[in-house]
């Protein structure tokens, strides 16, 4: 497996939700993300490599007009560096990321009772990722397995002052991904992942919110289901279920139980 798909494996894909989301989340039209991948190397078989996203979350709520709040900016750049070589089993790479979180906005972060102003109010921080990503092909199966552990870093004067303290600066990421094989091969000759299992976790590590060291709170989950069906080129189809706290921007005090629905692209062609 060459150096660009365990690379896009670890960028999240493109995806629309439907209006169907169970949980606690605020009635949506939809929720979209749009990261698209530009792969910077020298050649194919470099074992180092860059990728640029310009990654963006927009979500529209069921709600007057339909009105489209505060999008989460993540622009990121990452390197990739493929420690084992040849056409061995398993393979190891390690990557650093750095990116900007942001929502565009620039009003105050308080409103006058005191709350966060999640209308206009300005969210930003600035993060280093750091992490391998291991992959080996389980042959019984027929799929290739994923692991992946990493850490990210939002240094305090990296972000604003009005998040430090209550917004998580040390997060450790750990996450399994299984993509399954079929035996048929796809229309340009290569073979497509009928279904993959993307298991997610990750841990807040350091102290924020006053929590407790060991507060269940501080894990946070997401599990997603993709399948591929025969007469889609290029998307599929996704179940998943998150726990944890928000992810959009500004709303990170949130805490969300959600199942959601949606099409998600293609990322992977053995």
């Amino acid at each position: 497996m060459d150096l660009s798909k365990v690379a896009l494996v670890n960028q999240r894909e493109s995806y629309i939700t439907f209006p169907m989301d169970i949980g606690n989340l605020e009635p949506l039209m939809f929720e979209a993300n749009i990261s698209p991948s530009f792969i910077i190397r020298e050649r194919m078989d470099s074992k180092l490599m860059g990728v640029l996203t310009p990654q963006i979350i927009i979500r529209m709520y069921n709600d007057v007009s339909y009105p489209v709040k505060t999008p989460s900016y993540t622009p990121q750049i990452a390197a990739y560096y493929l420690v084992t070589d040849g056409n061995t089993g398993t393979r190891m790479a390690l990557f650093g990321k750095l990116a900007h979180h942001s929502n565009g906005q620039n009003g105050g972060f308080y409103n006058t009772d005191g709350n966060i102003n999640l209308e206009s109010g300005n969210f930003a921080t600035n993060y280093f990722e750091l992490g391998l990503i291991n992959t080996s092909y389980d042959k019984a199966m027929n799929a290739t397995k994923f692991f992946k552990t990493s850490l990210e870093i939002h240094p305090k004067s990296w972000m604003l002052e009005e998040l430090q303290g209550q917004y998580s600066g040390l997060r450790w990421h750990n996450a399994f991904y299984a993509y399954k094989l079929p035996v048929r091969m796809g229309p340009r000759g290569s073979i497509k992942a009928d279904f993959s299992l993307k298991l997610q976790a990750t841990w807040f590590a350091d102290n924020f919110n006053d929590w407790d060291p060991f507060t269940i709170k501080r894990l946070h989950t997401r599990l997603t289901l993709y399948y591929h069906p025969n007469f889609l080129e290029d998307i599929g189809f996704f179940v998943e279920y998150y726990h944890g706290t928000d992810y959009y921007n500004i709303y990170f005090q949130h805490r969300l139980d959600v199942v959601r629905f949606g099409i998600m692209t293609e990322v992977l062609r053995f």
